[in-house]
C-alpha cells in the first residue's frame, strides 16, 4: 500500500538515502531529475496524519550528492547521529567526506563534519558503496571511483579516535550490506571483473579476524562483542570501550579474548538464555527499549516519559536520581532555567571558553547567584556519605588549582559531563580529587562550574575535599584575594562568597571507593588511617584543625 501523507513531500528523487531514527524517517540528498540536492526531510511515523517536514538547518552543510551512504550510529559518543559518507557531487566527481546529522535537546538540527586525525589514513573518494555501524566503527564497503578499473575495499572509521583504517574485503558496488554482532554481510551488487552482470553471492566478513593484526581495533571489537553478549544474558548495558588516543573520553581497560573464546562464550550464553526464555513451550522475545516515567515538578500525576534503548538502561539509572526541581523554589526562574544551568551554560564551553570577567577583571556572576548555588550544593552534599561508592567507568581528575582553561582543554580532548553530542555523562562518572582553588587565576570559574555540575548530576559528579578546601589554607594561597578583588567583598563578612564556598568545602566527602577495589584520597592514607570506619565516623561540617591535639584531628590533616 502507498502510505497516505499530507502536505509537501520531498518530491521525486533517486540516489538518496533514508534511515530510521526513532520516531523519524530521515531522507537526505539525491537527485530530483534536474538537480543534485542536499536537503533533509523527516517524517514522524508515530504521529498521524503523516507529514513530511523539511528541516531548516543553519551553519555548514554537506554539499549536494547522489549515491552516497547513510547509517545510524547507536553506540559510543556519536549515538543517535545519522552519518553520511561520500557520494557523487553535482560535478560528477566522487566525494570522501563524512557528516553527522544530530538533533539538539531544544529541537534544533545541525550537521557536523567528521574529523580526520592528522597524519593517519584518509578515506577514498567513492560512490555507490554501502555503510553500516558495528560498535563505534563505521564501515564503508566497496563502491566506485572516477576510474572504472579501481577496486574499492573496506574502510573503517573509528568515531572515538577519528582514525580511518583500510582493508581488502567488500570489493563490489551497488550492493547491500548489514552488520550483525561482529560480522559484516554483503549481498549482491556488481563485482569489478563483471560490471554488467549482478552477483547473487552473500559474503560474510568476520571483523574480529579481520582486525587481528591491529591490537587497538581488535581490543575494541572484542570488548564490544563481549559487552553485547553480556547485555543479552545478564541485562547489563554495554559500555563504550575507549583506548589510548581516543579524543572524547577516558581509558577503560578491556579484556582481550581470541575469536574462539568469544564464539564459545556466545554459544554457551545463547543456550542458557534460550533455556530461560522458553519455559513450558511458551515463546518470549526481548523488547528493544524500556519506557521511563518520572514525576514532573510538584504534581504527582504529571509524568516525564521517555523511551530508553535497553543497552542504555543501566546508564539511565544514574540519571533517574537527578534532582527534579519544584517550580515554586526560588532557585528556578519563571522561564524554567535553574541557577545551576545558568552557570553550566556560561562556563561549560570547552571549544569557546572565555574568562567570566569584565574589562576591570570583575567576576560577571552576581554574588546572590553564587551564594544560592553554594547553598544548593550544600543541600546535595548533605544527602551523601563522607565515603563515596563510585561505579566504573569513571574519569579521575587531580588538582585543578584554579586553572579553568586547563579544565576546558581536558573536557575538549576527552569528553565533557553533559548530555549533548560532545558529552558522555550518561556513560561515565567524573571523580575530582580536590584542590579546586588557589594558585591559579580563575578559581571562581572553576569552583562555580564544579558546584553547578554537582547540583545538576549529583550521582555522577563526585567532588572530594583536598587540603586547599580549607579556609585557613585558601585564605593564604590566593582564593581569598581573588574573591576580594573580583567580587569586591569583605572577607570578614560571614555572608561573603568566600565564606559561603568554604561552607561547601566543609561538607565535601573525604574519600571514594571505585567498584570496591580502588580507594581515592586527596592526601593518601597517611600515618593514622588503618580502617575506613575511621573516616566514616567523622562528622560534617568538618573544620580542619591545624594545631593538632588528638588522633582525630591528625587523621583529618593526613587525608
Amino acid at each position: 500500500m502507498i502510505v497516505p501523507v499530507v502536505g509537501t513531500t520531498p518530491g521525486r528523487r533517486y540516489g538518496h538515502t533514508m534511515i530510521y531514527s526513532k520516531p523519524n524517517l530521515i531522507i537526505f540528498g539525491g537527485n530530483n531529475g534536474t538537480d543534485t540536492v542536499n536537503d533533509v526531510w523527516i517524517l514522524n511515523i508515530e504521529k498521524a496524519p503523516f507529514t513530511w517536514v523539511k528541516l531548516p538547518i543553519a551553519g555548514d552543510v554537506p554539499s549536494p550528492r547522489t549515491y552516497h551512504s547513510a547509517a545510524l550510529c547507536t553506540f559510543g559518543s556519536a549515538t543517535g547521529m545519522m552519518v553520511v559518507f561520500g557520494g557523487r557531487g553535482s560535478d560528477q566527481i566522487p566525494l570522501h567526506d563524512a557528516w553527522g546529522l544530530r538533533k539538539h535537546r531544544d529541537g534544533r538540527w545541525d550537521w557536523v563534519l567528521a574529523p580526520c586525525r592528522p597524519n593517519t589514513e584518509t578515506p577514498s573518494n567513492r560512490y555507490q558503496h554501502g555503510a553500516a555501524f558495528v560498535g563505534t566503527f563505521m564501515l564503508i564497503v566497496g563502491g566506485r571511483t572516477s576510474h572504472a578499473a579501481e577496486q574499492m575495499g573496506l574502510e573503517v572509521y573509528d568515531t572515538e579516535t577519528s582514525e580511518w583504517h583500510r582493508y581488502r574485503p567488500g570489493r563490489r558496488f551497488r550492493h547491500a550490506c548489514w552488520t550483525a554482532d561482529t560480522f559484516l554481510y554483503v549481498y549482491g551488487g556488481f563485482e569489478y571483473d563483471a560490471p554488467v552482470v549482478p552477483t547473487d553471492s552473500l559474503v560474510r566478513v568476520d571483523l574480529v579476524h579481520l582486525f587481528s593484526n591491529n591490537k587497538y581495533l581488535l581490543a575494541k571489537i572484542t570488548a564490544f562483542a563481549a559487552d553485547t553478549h553480556d547485555q543479552i544474558t545478564s541485562g547489563r548495558a554495554p559500555s563504550s570501550p575507549m583506548l589510548p588516543g581516543a579524543n572524547l573520553s577516558a581509558v577503560k581497560p578491556v579484556m582481550m579474548m581470541p575469536p574462539a573464546a568469544v564464539d564459545k562464550r556466545k554459544t554457551a550464553g545463547k543456550e542458557a538464555q534460550e533455556s530461560k526464555l522458553k519455559p513450558s513451550g511458551q515463546s518470549f522475545h526481548l523488547a528493544s527499549s524500556a519506557v521511563i516515567a518520572l514525576p514532573s515538578g510538584g504534581d504527582p500525576h504529571s509524568k516525564v516519559l521517555k523511551s530508553i534503548p535497553l543497552k542504555k538502561l543501566q546508564e539511565e539509572s544514574k540519571k533517574i536520581f537527578v534532582h527534579i526541581r519544584d517550580p515554586k523554589l526560588p532557585n528556578q526562574f519563571e522561564d524554567g532555567e535553574t541557577i545551576h544551568s545558568i552557570f553550566i551554560r556560561q562556563l561549560l564551553r570547552p571549544r569557546d571558553w572565555a574568562m567570566q570577567q569584565d574589562s576591570s577583571g570583575k567576576f560577571k556572576f552576581k554574588r546572590e547567584l553564587i551564594a544560592s548555588l553554594a547553598e544548593e550544593c550544600v543541600k546535595v552534599l548533605q544527602q551523601q556519605p563522607i565515603i563515596l561508592n563510585v561505579r566504573a567507568p569513571v574519569k579521575v581528575f587531580g588538582d585543578i588549582h584554579g586553572q579553568y582553561q586547563d579544565l576546558m582543554r581536558f573536557f575538549d580532548l576527552w569528553g565533557m559531563p553533559s548530555e549533548d553530542i560532545h558529552g558522555d555523562i550518561e556513560a561515565y562518572d567524573y571523580l575530582f580529587l580536590g584542590d579546586y582553588v588557589d594558585r591559579g587565576s580563575h578559581s571562581l570559574e572553576t569552583i562555580c562550574l564544579l558546584m553547578a555540575l554537582k547540583v545538576r548530576y549529583p550521582q555522577q559528579i563526585h567532588l572530594l575535599r583536598g587540603n586547599h578546601e580549607d579556609r585557613w589554607i585558601n585564605n593564604a594561597f590566593g582564593f581569598a584575594d581573588e574573591c576580594a578583588m573580583r567580587l569586591d567583598e569583605d572577607l570578614d563578612d560571614p555572608n561573603s562568597i568566600f565564606n559561603k564556598i568554604n561552607e561547601v568545602f566543609d561538607w565535601l566527602p573525604l574519600a571514594a571507593i571505585i567498584e570496591d577495589r580502588i580507594i581515592c584520597l586527596h592526601g593518601g592514607i597517611g600515618s593514622t588511617l588503618n580502617k575506613l570506619v575511621q573516616i566514616d565516623a567523622l562528622k560534617r561540617p568538618l573544620e580542619v584543625i591545624h594545631e593538632v591535639q588528638n588522633d582525630i584531628q591528625q587523621l583529618v590533616v593526613d587525608i
